[in-house]
């Protein structure tokens, strides 16, 4: 009779846990949209720790962009700016990731491309080539990248004189990374977070393997097939290449991408997709995967230990 009332009481007192639900946002920054799905026992606490992703992902736009001259970025490269600089831990540690990657990648990605991005922003809007001359200065300064001083001591930055840094490449995966730092500090770590092509995985859904992401490749005008279907969980993918990213001008197709060798947008078909242990990894090197093109670029991802997955455009 004890041993009953006993069990009887043990069960009123045991609470089983909550299941999680999925949860999902999306919002503008960094110039793309984020999307953020992600297991919680509540919405609630869903929402708080989106809130807080979003916040984040602005304060990050704020440090990185170089749309805004206000940024730290640009007035870490304004004309005026003493060096070197002391600059805040978030622009340290992305600049210091993307030297390490332009290493890795013998400058075919760096964070100096800034010349060449502004010229090809412009050729974009007005549609024709920009001026040969104004092309090999920006080739010059770019190729400075290798004179770039990080002092991790002091946070200070040294950049060699008309060094202008652009962080398009790194800085939205850099941002997905950050992202699911955050839902983890709020307790949610069953999470995906998804920023234009650069998707940051957590842990896995419920009784799931992974979270499915789909990887396309070139398409004819109607197409949808996509190249592969994965299951991820606890990584990175992203993906680069002209796609949707492009500009005719004269008959030829100029990807978004600029090569550091011609500082032109790429004129060969290609996207390449890269998995990695971090999104900022996945997202500087699916870009250098683009320049160096299939047979460097696998090499290369043998050699860091990442997944490199090329598409190339479909025979006539």
């Amino acid at each position: 009779m004890f041993l009953r009332a006993f069990l009887s009481l043990l069960c009123l007192l045991v609470v089983p846990g909550r299941a999680e639900e999925r949860f999902d946002f999306s919002g503008p920054g960094m110039a793309t949209t984020f999307r953020l799905a992600c297991y919680a026992t509540d919405r609630a606490t869903a929402e708080q720790a989106a809130a807080a992703c979003f916040e984040r992902i602005a304060q990050l736009h704020a440090v990185c962009t170089d749309y805004d001259p206000t940024s730290e970025l640009m007035r870490l490269c304004a004309p005026e700016a003493v060096h070197p600089t002391r600059v805040s831990p978030e622009l340290f540690g992305v600049l210091e990731r993307a030297m390490a990657l332009a290493v890795a990648t013998d400058g075919a990605f760096h964070p100096a491309c800034g010349p060449l991005t502004q010229l090809w922003r412009r050729a974009r809007r007005m549609g024709e080539l920009p001026p040969p001359e104004r092309v090999r200065r920006g080739l010059e300064a770019a190729a400075r990248w290798r004179e770039i001083r990080l002092d991790s001591t002091s946070r200070e930055v040294t950049l060699p004189a008309g060094t202008l840094l652009d962080l398009g490449g790194i800085a939205k995966g850099h941002a997905a990374d950050a992202c699911l730092r955050v839902l983890r500090e709020h307790g949610i770590d069953r999470a995906v977070v998804q920023a234009g092509g650069d998707t940051a995985v957590g842990n896995p859904p419920p009784e799931s393997e992974g979270w499915e992401i789909k990887l396309r490749t070139f398409t004819r005008p109607g197409d949808t097939d996509e190249l592969r279907v994965l299951k991820l969980a606890n990584c990175a993918v992203s993906t680069s290449g002209d796609l949707y990213q492009f500009m005719e001008i004269g008959g030829v197709r100029y990807s978004h991408i600029v090569s550091p060798v011609t500082g032109l947008g790429l004129t060969e078909r290609i996207a390449c997709s890269v998995i990695a242990g971090d999104c900022a990894t996945s997202d500087a090197l699916a870009t250098a995967m683009c320049v160096l093109g299939p047979e460097r670029g696998r090499a290369l991802a043998e050699k860091l230990g990442v997944q490199a997955i090329f598409a190339l455009p479909p025979k006539p």
